[in-house]
């Protein structure tokens, strides 16, 4: 057991412990205020503080830990064998800057709550985000810093117990439409024939006719295919299915529809099922809560994993309702349009809420790729390649690669096959 000395323990100093220590790294942990009983301590052992005691393994401390509240501080960009790094330590420190705060100042998404200007949807831009205005978004920062300080560790006790982890991938279907035309009711398909005949729009027209004469299958109905595939390739996977009432942003097909209940009744035999939360849902917990309990009795069992539409996070009060709302884990951590590490990190990790100052009671589980951030790339190649790219970076940390496919896209027509991109992407990956 690794025991850590500090002056004061904190829920935030606890939390990043915990995450880094324990969950990143698998070394069992305990904390002391008392320099009799860290003196006293033959096993490993670290002091986080200002000053050291003795000739220990030091790690000075920054003040970000040991405050209440949010500051704004100005961050200085450093890196520590070529990894930026920031909240530089100074001489004497083992390591060159405070590894904890800065896990915790990413982790808890700290820069989220400072004041920012929100996009259309109510959503924190990446571009304003710190690791992308330092060109370190692409890369899970936190594990690469927990996994060199374990090397420090190691160099210093030879013997200290961890457990390694292993690699995961876990493949997240966003199925917010469920089908292009059919099951969609008299009324709404007869208003998209009329919309796409006005609108010149012939193929859609065609294809909407075939689907209704069941002479084509609808082509966002690739439910067996996917199924198939995650059986072949083993993957871990989750469907999040909107089940909500429609909306300007919410139009899936109806909750009413027996095919489409029987439709999540029958992926439900063969992968997890979470809920899509609807758009109107965003900031009504009543809403929330009838979704959920709508898509439990459907497959007549809890529902506890959520996505918000459109990857909307208002922090803290989007994880507060989840909460509320009795969810245990969110698949909404990353940018809709850009790929990479939003919290810095590629594990999952409990949402902590600063104005509360306390840990939540749900599991963060951050994506690294969605596709619409390629929307606009006709290259498969290209797409590949920055998939490529961050799979190693996960990797390279034996963390969770997770990734997020929408069904409209892998059904749909474009210059790029998504479905057999898709397919490419659970062989490459998989293990």
């Amino acid at each position: 057991m690794l025991l850590i000395y500090t002056h004061k323990i904190t829920p935030r100093f606890r939390y990043t412990m915990q995450q880094v220590f324990t969950r990143i790294l698998g070394i069992e942990i305990s904390f002391t205020t008392k320099v009799e009983d860290f003196i006293k301590h033959t096993g490993p052992k670290i002091t986080y503080t200002k000053q050291p005691l003795q000739n220990e393994f030091f790690v000075r401390c920054n003040d970000l830990l040991f405050e209440q509240g949010i500051n704004d501080f100005q961050i200085e960009m450093s890196t520590w064998d070529d990894i930026p790094c920031f909240f530089r330590a100074g001489e004497g420190s083992a390591i060159p800057f405070d590894i904890f705060s800065a896990s915790f100042y990413l982790l808890s998404r700290y820069e989220e709550y400072l004041p920012h200007v929100k996009d259309q949807h109510g959503r924190f831009s990446p571009r304003d985000s710190l690791a992308y205005r330092h060109s370190f978004l692409k890369i899970p920062v936190v594990d690469l810093w927990a996994l060199k300080f374990l090397e420090k560790l190691q160099e210093r006790f030879p013997d200290m117990d961890f457990t390694k982890r292993r690699y995961r991938y876990n493949s997240v279907l966003d199925v917010t439409t469920s089908h292009a035309f059919a099951h969609r009711g008299f009324l709404r398909g007869f208003s998209g024939f009329i919309v796409d005949f006005c609108t010149l729009k012939f193929a859609r027209v065609a294809q909407r006719t075939r689907t209704w004469f069941d002479r084509k299958k609808d082509p966002f109905d690739n439910f067996s295919e996917l199924i198939r595939l995650h059986k072949e390739y083993q993957i871990d996977s989750t469907f999040f299915f909107q089940f909500a009432d429609y909306s300007t942003y919410d139009k899936n097909v109806s909750t009413n529809s027996n095919k489409f209940r029987f439709l999540i009744k029958s992926i439900a035999d063969y992968s997890k099922i979470a809920l899509a939360a609807s758009y109107s849902s965003f900031e009504n917990i009543d809403l929330l809560r009838k979704e959920k309990k709508r898509l439990s009795n459907v497959i007549n069992r809890p529902v506890t994993g959520s996505r918000m539409r459109y990857n909307r996070v208002d922090v803290p009060e989007t994880y507060r309702r989840l909460v509320e709302a009795e969810f245990a884990d969110d698949y909404t951590m990353g940018y809709t349009h850009e790929t990479g590490f939003r919290a810095g990190t590629c594990t999952p990790f409990y949402f902590y809420d600063i104005n509360l100052e306390i840990r939540q009671p749900i599991r963060v589980h951050p994506f690294a790729v969605h596709d619409y951030a390629f929307i606009n790339l006709t290259n498969r190649t290209e797409i590949l390649d920055k998939i490529d790219g961050l799979y190693e970076q996960v990797k390279k940390v034996d963390g969770n690669f997770i990734t997020i496919f929408s069904n409209e896209l892998l059904g749909g027509s474009s210059s790029v096959n998504w479905l057999d991109l898709y397919k490419t992407v659970l062989d490459k990956h998989h293990v």
